[in-house]
């Protein structure tokens, strides 16, 4: 926990993505990432200088895989008030559209359920669990299909909701997160989506898995390219 935390409070304080008295709503997924967020999130809020609530909030897909029971037994265990929003995302995207590149319009589909389920909550931010492997990812998919230099932002202000999103793991790697979990002896949901494994982005993972056997500098080279020439990865303090 202690790797996460230094390396989560470094996001927050480069980006100055906590204020005083903030309301935040962790989306809860049930993978590694989310899990690791909202733990540290708590144990963060017991030594932060700035005072801050926090509430979670998770998207029921519709997907067999998804165990409501598991997520309520984490938010028990540290404390945090757990919101289940039901949805109709896999009848929507698989069996209606039957979508073959599913991602996008998926990940639309549960943006607007949180953003109306955190202003509901009285919540002035919005916590993902957008890791550092997802930002090289991002940066690649963006590069390779759609010939754009970009990634998402550690801090994006949403104008129409008036909602912040942030990403405090930008700095933590999925590797961090994995030991988390395993260290912990903690549960993570069996299989989020029924994409996982198939997508694009995995074979993005995979491609900067290779390079890294080759190039050992990789992930730092890319990662320094996102932070010198992207708008918003500037630190602001």
């Amino acid at each position: 926990m202690q790797k996460i935390l230094s390396r989560m409070r470094k996001a927050i304080e480069e980006f100055n993505m906590i204020e005083e008295n903030d309301k935040i709503a962790i989306c809860l997924s049930g993978g590694k990432d989310s899990i690791s967020m909202l733990y540290a999130f708590k144990a963060l809020q017991r030594f932060y200088p700035k005072h801050f609530d926090i509430i979670a909030i998770s998207i029921n897909p519709g997907f067999k895989f998804f165990d409501t029971n598991l997520l309520q037994s984490i938010c028990d265990d540290v404390d945090i008030p757990l919101f289940i929003e039901e949805s109709h995302t896999q009848e929507i995207v698989f069996d209606i559209r039957k979508e073959k590149n599913p991602c996008s319009l998926c990940a639309n589909l549960r943006r607007g359920i949180i953003n109306s389920v955190a202003i509901r909550e009285g919540c002035n931010k919005i916590a993902l669990g957008h890791n550092e492997d997802d930002v090289l990812e991002t940066f690649l998919l963006n590069l390779l299909y759609a010939g754009n230099i970009g990634t998402f932002k550690p801090v994006s202000y949403m104008d129409r909701s008036k909602v912040t999103l942030i990403r405090p793991l930008v700095y933590t790697s999925e590797k961090d997160t994995k030991r988390f979990i395993k260290k912990n002896n903690l549960t993570v949901m069996p299989k989020a989506c029924p994409m996982d494994g198939t997508s694009k982005r995995e074979d993005m993972k995979q491609m900067i898995y290779k390079l890294s056997k080759h190039i050992p500098m990789v992930r730092a080279n890319l990662f320094g390219a996102i932070r010198r020439n992207i708008d918003g990865w500037q630190a602001k303090s």
